[in-house]
Formats: C-alpha cells, sequence, structure tokens
C-alpha cells in the first residue's frame, strides 16, 4: 500500500522554478533513496513530503492515519531531562497501559476479589485483555529497545543520567535520530543522517535499519550507507525526478546504461538529421530534384528532435604526474605517533608503499591518522621511529583543516600565488575544471563554502603534479557528484596514493590495501574497506556470541534471519574478493612480465649476458607465480559461480 505520493509537484522562488514534475512514492516498507547535486532542491521537497510546507504545482497524498517522523539535516535533541527519561517520554501511552496492568494485578492479589467469584471472573477476562494489549504493543521489551538503540548510538547505561541539555551538538543530533527510531513512525524522513556518527556507530545503524517495521526515505551523501539500506533511488533534478531500483551502486550502473543508451539515439538522429539537411543543401536549387528535397525538408519538420543528453554538473579535474617515482614511494618503520607533549597515540607502524599504489589508512576515531600523515612529511615528528620517501618522489599534501589556504586571498590570488608564471587565462580554467564558476573566482577564499574550499585546494594540488599524494580526508565537503569524480582522477592518476578516509564507500573503490593503525600498533590488510571487514569479521562475530551468550533475550526469528543473509552475503562477498585479487595479481604479473621482456630486447641488454641471465632468473620466477594465479583465478570463479547458482536455488 502508498503511504505518502508526491504528484507533479513543483517549488519556485522569487518566480524562478526550483524544481518541476516531480512524482514520487514510498510503499509501506519502502527504503527509498533521493539524491541529486547540492542546491537542486532535496532538502526543500522533504519539507513538502512531510507536509511542512505546500508545493507550487502538484499535489501530494497520504495514507490515512499515517505517522511520519523527520529528521533534519544537523537537528539536535532541545530537552533539559536527562537521557532516559527523554527516551521513556516516548512511550507516555505504554507506559500508563503498563501502570494499570500492575494496577490490576494488585486487585487480583487482593483475598477480598476470591469471595467474591463473579467479579474475580471478569477481572480476571479485563486483565487478560489488558496484558496481552500490551505485549502486542511491546509493553515488556519496550526499555530493552531504549538500551538496545541508546547503546547503538553510543549512550552505555553509565551516561543514561547525563542531562541533555550538557551534551554536544553532535550528542544530541544522535539523541534525536535514537527517539525518533523508537518512536516507530510509519515513515521515516532522515536528512543526511550519519553526520556525527562514527564508522562502528553506522554499521549498528545500517543493521538497525534493516529491520526497521517501518518505511524509510533517506538524503544522503554516504553511498556506502545508501548501499547497505535502500533499495530504490529516486534522482531529483529540475524537470522531474527518475526512478530506478536498487541500492545505490545498482542506481550508478543503471543511470551510466541509460545516458549511454541516449547518446546513442541522440547521435543516431543527428546522422540522419545530418543526412536529410545535407540532402536539402544540395539539391533544393535543382529543378530535377527539388520535389525530393522540398520531401526532405518536410521530414526534418517533423522530427521530433531529441534533447543532447546531460549529466549533473560535476567537476573533471584529472592528475598528473610531472616525473616518475622509484619503485619504493614510502618506507615507516617501527615508527610510533603522537605530540610532543602527550602520550603515544598508536604504534609501532610498519609499512611500505610501492609505486603506482592506493593505500587507506583506518582505525578509530583520535587514534593518530591525521598525525601519521603529518609525520610522514616531517610536520610533527614521530615518537619513535622514522619514515622514508624513495627515489624521485614528491609528495603533495591534501589538508582535510584547509590550513594551507590564505583566507584574505582571492580564489585566482591563491592559485596565483602558488604558480606565479601561469597565465590566468590557464588558471580559470583548471578552477573551472573543479566548478569554480568565474564568479567565484573573484570571491575571497573566506567566502567560499566547504565544498568550493575543498576543490580549491584539490586545484592546487592538481596543478603542482606530485607524483605521490598523500589525502587527510579528501571527501569531506564534496557532494556525492564531486566525490565520484574525485575517485575516478584517482583511480586514474599515474602516481602513488596514501590517503585518511572515513568513507568507506571512497575506501572501497580506491584502495588496493589497507593499513589499520591501532594504539597496539599496525596491521596491514590486502585489500579494500569490505575485504578489512571480512578478515577482522571472526573476532567480532566471536564478541558477539560471547555478548548474545550474557543476555537472556533469544534472538527473534527476524533476527536469525537477518544474520543467515549476512553471513551469506559475507561469504559471497570473500568468494568475489578471491576473484578480484588473483585477477588483479594476474594483471600486474603479466605486466610485470611484458616489462622484463621489452627490457631484455633492448639493444643495450642484449650485450650483456650477464644481466640477461638476472633478468630471465626474474621472469622464470614471474612466470612461476602467473601460473599459481591463473590457477587460484579459475578455481575461485567456478566456486563463486557454484555459490551464487545455490543462491539462486
Amino acid at each position: 500500500m502508498i503511504l505518502l505520493q508526491a504528484q507533479d509537484v513543483g517549488r519556485a522562488f522569487d518566480g524562478v522554478d526550483l524544481f518541476t514534475h516531480i512524482n514520487l512514492q514510498v510503499q509501506e516498507g519502502g527504503r527509498v533513496a533521493l539524491v541529486g547535486p547540492n542546491g537542486i532542491g532535496k532538502t526543500t521537497l522533504l519539507h513538502i513530503l512531510t507536509g511542512d510546507a505546500d508545493p507550487d504545482y502538484g499535489h501530494m497524498t497520504y495514507k490515512k492515519g499515517m505517522s511520519i517522523g523527520y529528521l533534519a539535516q544537523n537537528s539536535g535533541l532541545d530537552s533539559d531531562k536527562e537521557i532516559y527519561a527523554e527516551m521513556l517520554d516516548g512511550f507516555k501511552e505504554l507506559r500508563a497501559q503498563e501502570k494499570r496492568v500492575h494496577e490490576m494485578e494488585a486487585e487480583i492479589a487482593d483475598p477480598a476479589l476470591l469471595e467474591d467469584k463473579k467479579r474475580y471472573d471478569e477481572t480476571m477476562t479485563r486483565y487478560e485483555q489488558l496484558a496481552h494489549d500490551f505485549r502486542e504493543a511491546g509493553g515488556y521489551g519496550y526499555e530493552a529497545e531504549i538500551r538496545n538503540v541508546l547503546a547503538g548510538f553510543n549512550f552505555p547505561e553509565s551516561r543514561f543520567h547525563d542531562k541533555i541539555a550538557t551534551l554536544s551538538g553532535g550528542e544530541r543530533s544522535r539523541l534525536a535520530l535514537a527517539k525518533m527510531l523508537l518512536a516507530k513512525h510509519d515513515l521515516i524522513i532522515l536528512d543526511e543522517p550519519t553526520n556525527h556518527l562514527d564508522i562502528d556507530t553506522l554499521t549498528w545503524l545500517e543493521g538497525y535499519l534493516k529491520g526497521y517495521p517501518g518505511a524509510i526515505l533517506i538524503v544522503s551523501h554516504d553511498q556506502y550507507f545508501l548501499d547497505h539500506t535502500v533499495s530504490e533511488v529516486y534522482e531529483l533534478s529540475p524537470n522531474g525526478a527518475t526512478h530506478y531500483h536498487g541500492n545505490y551502486t545498482e542506481y550508478r550502473q543503471q543511470r551510466a546504461a541509460n545516458l549511454e543508451l541516449a547518446w546513442k539515439a541522440y547521435n543516431k538522429q543527428q546522422e540522419e538529421i545530418n543526412k536529410l539537411q545535407d540532402f536539402v543543401d544540395k539539391n533544393i536549387v535543382r529543378a530535377s530534384s527539388t520535389k525530393r528535397a522540398q520531401s526532405r525538408r518536410k521530414q526534418l519538420e517533423k522530427i521530433d528532435r531529441l534533447a543532447k543528453p546531460t549529466g549533473d554538473a560535476s567537476a573533471h579535474f584529472r592528475f598528473s604526474a610531472a616525473k616518475q617515482s622509484g619503485n619504493v614511494v614510502l618506507t615507516v618503520s617501527d615508527a610510533s605517533v603522537g605530540y610532543a607533549d602527550g602520550p603515544v597515540m598508536a604504534g609501532p607502524i610498519d609499512f611500505e608503499i610501492h609505486k603506482g599504489e592506493r593505500i587507506a589508512i583506518v582505525g578509530p576515531n583520535g587514534v593518530g591518522k591525521s598525525t601519521l600523515l603529518k609525520s610522514v612529511l616531517g610536520k610533527i615528528p614521530f615518537k619513535t621511529g622514522t619514515s622514508k620517501f624513495g627515489t624521485n618522489v614528491t609528495p603533495g599534501y591534501y589538508d582535510q583543516e584547509q590550513q594551507n589556504l590564505n583566507p584574505k586571498n582571492t580564489v585566482l590570488e591563491e592559485v596565483w600565488s602558488q604558480h606565479p608564471t601561469m597565465p590566468e587565462r590557464e588558471i580559470r580554467s583548471a578552477l573551472a575544471a573543479f566548478l569554480l564558476t568565474a564568479e567565484d573566482v573573484d570571491k575571497p577564499v573566506a567566502a567560499l563554502s566547504g565544498g568550493q574550499k575543498a576543490r580549491l585546494t584539490l586545484t592546487k594540488l592538481a596543478l603542482n603534479h606530485d607524483n605521490f599524494l598523500i589525502l587527510d580526508e579528501p571527501t569531506n565537503h564534496l557532494d556525492i557528484n564531486s566525490k565520484e569524480v574525485l575517485e575516478a582522477a584517482l583511480a586514474d592518476f599515474d602516481g602513488t596514493v596514501l590517503f585518511v578516509s572515513h568513507d568507506r564507500y571512497f575506501i572501497n573503490a580506491l584502495a588496493q590495501r589497507t593499513v589499520a593503525i591501532s594504539p597496539k600498533g599496525s596491521t596491514t590488510y590486502l585489500g579494500n574497506w569490505d575485504y578489512y571487514q571480512e578478515k577482522i569479521a571472526p573476532q567480532s562475530d566471536a564478541d558477539a556470541a560471547t555478548t548474545s551468550s550474557s543476555s537472556a533475550n533469544q534472538p527473534s526469528a527476524a533476527n536469525k534471519a537477518y544474520q543467515a543473509s549476512k553471513d551469506e552475503q559475507r561469504a559471497q562477498r570473500k568468494l568475489q574478493r578471491r576473484v578480484d585479487d588473483a585477477e588483479s595479481q594476474v594483471d600486474d604479473l603479466t605486466n610485470q612480465q611484458t616489462a622484463i621482456e621489452t627490457e631484455m630486447a633492448k639493444p643495450e641488454n642484449a650485450a650483456s649476458a650477464l644481466k640477461l641471465q638476472d633478468m630471465q632468473k626474474e621472469l622464470d620466477a614471474i612466470s612461476t607465480q602467473l601460473s599459481e594465479a591463473e590457477d587460484e583465478w579459475e578455481n575461485a570463479s567456478l566456486e563463486l559461480e557454484d555459490f551464487n547458482a545455490k543462491l539462486g536455488d
């Protein structure tokens, strides 16, 4: 059944349309994402969907009696109460029922009632009905649910009596989301709910939303979160909303396929138009062919011309290295990080980065990930240990705090100060590639938004043409479109990348290895975020099992089904990772094999028997590894194929 429906909805400001012809619906139990570039009007549309604002065009319909919960972006709970008391406030009716149940229990326990059998039977009938209604409404589990949700949002029982008025803005935002989830609305609408949430809390929230009984509509820049919470996507544009089935990644694939088809249709029609126009131009003045030319002209006039396909405005920059580095780019040995007057934050840390790799640094908040990058660059001394750049390495640094921007400069001056000989036209062109318009170029840096400052910093970085990019939270402040273009630019970069990020989708898209740091040291995982999660999952599952065994509550059928599905997905991802790793290794070894064979064929090497002998030994070793990698790829592919077939059954 449809809970909510927008029909041809539009909104205008000062006579200018923000969006029009929006058709959108949310079904009972639906999991829907609303996406689109910044400034397109997503939050404005949410206000219309919740009924807080009226559309200028079209109309809204709602299921009778439905309840909607809305969490605005960066909104926080405003209350003078303690945390637990505020959560209890959401269950006033249930608590009143509970009080009545206890009162009737006391009434039944009165010995005087037993002397009047008729009144006793009537009281027991009313009590049984009340107890049944109370049980069906979740009366015997609501306090456990409160404790579970508060724990999920990092509020242990030791904090239940904290006053909400004393909490930080981020904590109050988490509590606002917690209270709304506990209310069990028919539909919850979440505007950027992942703000202020760390990765552990996000993971918990994704699991909780899977079992949420109502429908969910989400606006978020966190693609990984959308991938794990939604099954439908509406892409908002000025002229409508396009509906896609599937999660965020599937939406991207469908959108790309649709765009490709649109271009094919457009180009085919343009060919036809050009052919007809060419015939008209050549034959309209000839007496012998003027009738046919006039006929072709009528055909041209009747053609319903397709609009030229256009994607959303997005940055289209690229990174390139001015020179190539040596094979070993960075070595970090027995290092620990921290500030001079503080304790060790993490260590010992050991890893080595080779030319062309993309390495992610992950770890809990406050463990020193950004400090590690600054120590590698020599900005903060290591507490112990060392790091060393390789031959011909030129590091470029993206600072999430944007300390390298002068707020007094205009945007143009900021780039010019670093590249004084670069023509103004080229600077403006580079800034335009990062979506900094002609109007933005003359603004002072201090007047830019967070996203604009991020794109300015990336412009400066790209113009340096360094061969080793060290990036600290590069996706902060970027909208989805800009993040996707940054992913593509870094994937195509002919140098090396080391980055810190909390963006799981970004790590998945880019990282070939993941270095997890903690107060106890570092561990390197040979894959991206999902691979890293699979490797640490056995310990996480063991911890969860220990916690579960200490609980008196038995898992529900829904939780068992969810866990089984989660196990299947984990196994499937593990097999897919084996296939991908083996394929990547085959490609890498093949490239190495080709490079050595090319070197052996060079005249200057062909004359040196000793050099050729060493190269042949290396080539033989690579050939053996290549054969093993090909066998692994074939075996893993067959296992994955069999596994997918079983899931299909």
